[in-house]
């Protein structure tokens, strides 16, 4: 069969608008395609949540892809573990509680496994503000990254949500416009955001955890984010409480419709 350039340029071209179109309103939107991000999406598409993730990278997946300091293994604890077993990736018990992982499996798995399960995945775009309605968070207003390490003065799009995820890990980029921009108190001690502590661990994979909540009205923070939202430490390269989390704030929201 002859191949016709134009016909293979319209075809990406309509069936990405319809895509975009279908999904400029959604139930969730997730801000960050890492690993809390990447399972919150399984979990709530799975439930039959129309979810879409905005990630302003090419590729999705984070710092997971990466491991420890760019050699791709990633280790869980054994909550953790059980994560990795309802996505069928393989991983080894190094010592009692410690479990290895090869991060390329992990995040290419998980990433079929939320597109499968029906989340759409926007990548190469960024959230770079929010739509605010009496005093509650509506939605997002996004652009393509490039545009933004650009500089060019382009006026973005705006996504309709009823929920959004905050998982853009350290950066906290979309509660921080919240509190910047918004006029909306956040759920921490000092009404916004906090900023992430050094390195700890333990304490930071338990608060992990504790820390995944509705931080304002229709917003959560999950993943890194959390713990950067309200003054907790960072963890490094496990990654347990990261897959935790991304469960943890798609139980929250499927509890709440």
């Amino acid at each position: 069969m002859a191949l016709n350039e134009v016909t293979i340029s319209r075809a990406i071209i309509e069936t990405f608008m319809k895509k975009f179109s279908e999904y400029a309103e959604v139930d969730t939107a997730i801000v960050g395609g890492g690993p809390s991000g990447l399972v919150a999406a399984y979990y709530l598409a799975k439930a039959g949540v129309k979810t879409a993730i905005f990630e302003r990278k090419l590729s999705i997946g984070g710092g997971m892809w990466g491991g420890g300091m760019m050699f791709n293994e990633i280790v869980v604890q054994e909550e953790g573990k059980k994560i990795l077993d309802v996505f069928g990736i393989a991983s080894m018990e190094y010592e009692p509680g410690y479990y290895t992982a090869d991060s390329v499996e992990a995040v290419s798995t998980i990433c079929s496994h939320a597109v499968k399960a029906g989340a759409k995945v926007f990548n190469c775009m960024s959230a770079e503000d929010v739509i605010v309605k009496e005093g509650r968070v509506r939605g997002l207003v996004v652009s393509w990254s490039p545009v933004e390490i650009a500089g060019l003065h382009v006026d973005p799009l705006s996504i309709e949500a009823r929920n959004i995820i905050d998982t853009t890990g350290h950066d906290t980029e979309i509660l921080r416009v919240i509190a910047r921009k918004a006029d909306i108190r956040l759920n921490t001690e000092t009404g916004g955001v906090m900023g992430e502590r050094s390195m700890w661990a333990e304490k930071a994979e338990q608060l992990t955890m504790e820390n995944t909540k509705e931080i304002c009205p229709g917003v959560y923070a999950a993943g890194m984010a959390a713990n950067a939202a309200y003054g907790g430490p960072r963890m490094g390269p496990i990654f347990g409480g990261m897959l935790l989390s991304g469960r943890k704030v798609a139980e929250l929201i499927i509890a709440k419709r």
